[in-house]
């Protein structure tokens, strides 16, 4: 299967597009105001269940139909947990790396039911298999107990195992341990630059972002429309992850302005209706689902008084874009939010791939002024500091943050990310760098 065709995101977009009523449809069925929230989904246009079963079995002659793009992450040679937001490519890249594993698809109901009423089930599928045997286990969240059995076939027989996931969330609350380390984590971020290469356009990412779900999609509006329908039936209702659906999904919409900036929890709070410990669970189920992170204030020495609240990203441009009801191309405004988060996302995605890029990721401010330095990145006692600009031209006041942070000790470069085509030494010493040839730094390590 090529990485642009996701299995496991098509069967998720069958039930946004309504073609199947599900469990968890029927209860939002029951609630009006959760009815408001998914209206809308069966415009989207998505696979059956039937036709996606066709697509499985037809998948050589599909995979003619979609451009291939070779995925930067390496399969590990142990078992391994592989977790990221829905529509990234997990199944399929599993599917392309472990052609010959034996597959066990939680997303069919028919296989979580079984083996929800016959816990034995899953040790009598994989008896026959040898020692270093691989396993792939798609939606492992649905059935947290089956880490358990899991564990125990890597003690006993030698068993290998990939476990697919889009959240870890429900895993920790299960009390499960993740296997007691004895399987590695890793994550599959949305498409980078250093795969699509020249395919990649940053005025596309910037608008409908770069998971492989909405890259391949015939109408990327109806796509990302039903994406978030789809995160909040699947991930947060089916999950039974909040009580009060309409109320996540005025903070999604409330939360998605928030993007790029420092997280205001009490104006975050007023604005969606829910109260304000509320919100502080609702931005870890963002976390957890890996559908946005917060990042760090660099605090230093800095008394109590002056420390500085969190920022929040979003993974993907498209996705947060959705979560706002955005489609047009993005205003001079907006795209500063939007390429600074996608600066964001390509540190947590390289570092994900190369983990010797940073220890840490902060964000750097003075005090109460308005001078601050997006990303500082911390690797043992030196660091890196980081601003993105949007803009094809840089104002004066563009370099003032990075002036003012070479008075922080062990500042070994400065570096300022824009969207111009010259690449410069500003007589400050800060480097100034058009987004190509920062692709470059960041694949380098800096």
């Amino acid at each position: 299967m090529p990485a642009g065709l996701e299995l496991s995101d098509a069967r998720s977009a069958d039930r946004a597009a309504g073609e199947s009523r599900t469990r968890a449809e029927e209860e939002i069925d029951g609630s009006n105001q959760a009815q408001e929230v998914v209206t809308g989904v069966t415009s989207c246009k998505a696979l059956s269940w039937k036709n996606l079963l066709i697509w499985r079995q037809n998948s050589g002659k599909i995979a003619d139909m979609v451009k291939r793009y070779e995925r930067r992450l390496q399969a590990p040679s142990t078992s391994f947990f592989l977790f990221g937001m829905r529509g990234v490519g997990k199944t399929t890249w599993a599917y392309e790396h472990f052609a010959e594993a034996r597959r066990i698809d939680l997303l069919r109901e028919d296989l979580y039911q079984a083996h929800l009423v016959d816990p034995r089930l899953f040790r009598r599928q994989l008896a026959d298999l040898k020692s270093n045997d691989w396993v792939v286990v798609d939606e492992i969240q649905r059935l947290p107990a089956l880490l358990n059995e899991i564990h125990g076939l890597i003690q006993e027989r030698g068993l290998r195992f990939v476990l697919l996931g889009s959240s870890a969330r429900k895993l920790r609350r299960a009390g499960v341990n993740l296997l007691g380390g004895r399987a590695l984590q890793r994550t599959l971020s949305p498409f980078l630059p250093s795969e699509t290469r020249h395919d990649y356009s940053l005025g596309d990412v910037l608008r409908f972002g770069s998971l492989p779900l909405i890259w391949n999609a015939p109408s990327k509006r109806d796509q990302l429309e039903a994406y978030v329908q789809l995160y909040l039936k699947e991930e947060i209702q089916a999950e039974a992850i909040v009580r009060n659906l309409a109320g996540f999904a005025r903070f999604l919409s409330v939360a998605s302005l928030f993007h790029g900036q420092i997280l205001n929890v009490e104006g975050l709070a007023r604005d969606s209706g829910v109260a304000r410990t509320t919100v502080q669970g609702y931005l870890d189920i963002l976390e957890d689902t890996l559908l946005a992170f917060r990042l760090r204030a660099f605090e230093g020495k800095l008394r109590v008084k002056e420390r500085r609240h969190p920022k929040l990203y979003w993974l993907d441009s498209g996705v947060v874009r959705a979560a706002r009801k955005q489609f047009h191309p993005p205003s001079p405004e907006e795209r500063g939010s939007l390429f600074e988060g996608l600066i964001a996302q390509l540190l947590r995605a390289e570092c994900a791939l190369e983990p010797r890029l940073y220890d840490e990721l902060y964000y750097w401010a003075v005090g109460k002024t308005a001078l601050e330095v997006d990303f500082l990145l911390q690797r043992g006692d030196s660091f890196v500091a980081i601003e993105a600009k949007a803009s094809e031209r840089l104002a004066s006041t563009a370099l003032s943050g990075l002036k003012a942070i070479a008075e922080l000790p062990n500042v070994e470069r400065r570096i300022l990310v824009y969207c111009g085509e010259h690449r410069y030494h500003h007589e400050s010493g800060v480097e100034v760098l058009p987004f190509e040839d920062f692709l470059g730094e960041l694949e380098r390590g800096f």
